[in-house]
């Protein structure tokens, strides 16, 4: 079991929590990946090493912390009126922040120090709490919604897989294509 799901939330842990992670951050982006030390995060957040030690294991498993929460997405996704669009919109924005540099970083870094799978389990879940409220507004309306693992594995997984293994060529375009393709194949309007 990893050392971070052992932690009391709230308190002086979230405190510790927020101070690491966003001396991570800071001098990810002051002094770059190599530079980055526990005892230089530590220093930088006001703790320990041994307090960063002791909840995270190591700092490989703090970059996988750190890069889940980097991953959550900020809101809800934004309503443009109908499935096709929302969904569409969604998966572009998805695309253009997992295929970036930074976004490629924090994914291989979310992967890299999971040892027991659970903040790919996370990640997954924040897609697919985003692509529920998609269909949820859609079904609200009234129109005929896929389900959100379908969504997962014909818009999701292909993006990601191409992220992870095959970047090039990945753009708005690409997104729209799985999202059209989905939609034809359930009749809902593909154009």
């Amino acid at each position: 079991m990893s050392r971070k799901q052992m932690v009391r939330p709230g308190g002086r842990s979230a405190r510790v929590q927020a101070a690491v992670h966003s001396a991570v951050r800071e001098l990810l982006s002051e002094a770059g990946r190599d530079a980055l030390t526990v005892p230089l995060v530590a220093q930088r957040a006001g703790v320990t090493p041994s307090t960063i030690y002791r909840r995270w294991g190591d700092l490989q498993e703090l970059l996988s912390d750190v890069a889940v929460e980097r991953l959550r997405p900020d809101g809800e996704p934004e309503d443009h009126g109908d499935l096709r669009t929302d969904l569409t919109a969604w998966a572009e924005q998805f695309l253009d922040e997992m295929s970036s540099p930074s976004g490629r970083a924090y994914i291989r870094d979310a992967l890299l120090g999971d040892p027991d799978g659970g903040n790919a389990g996370r990640c997954s879940a924040y897609a697919a709490e985003q692509i529920d409220a998609v269909i949820a507004r859609a079904a609200g309306r009234g129109e005929d919604t896929p389900d959100a693992e379908t969504v997962l594995d014909r818009v999701v997984a292909p993006m990601m897989y191409r992220i992870l293994f095959r970047p090039a060529g990945l753009d708005a375009a690409y997104a729209r294509r799985l999202v059209t393709d989905l939609l034809r194949a359930r009749g809902e309007g593909g154009r």
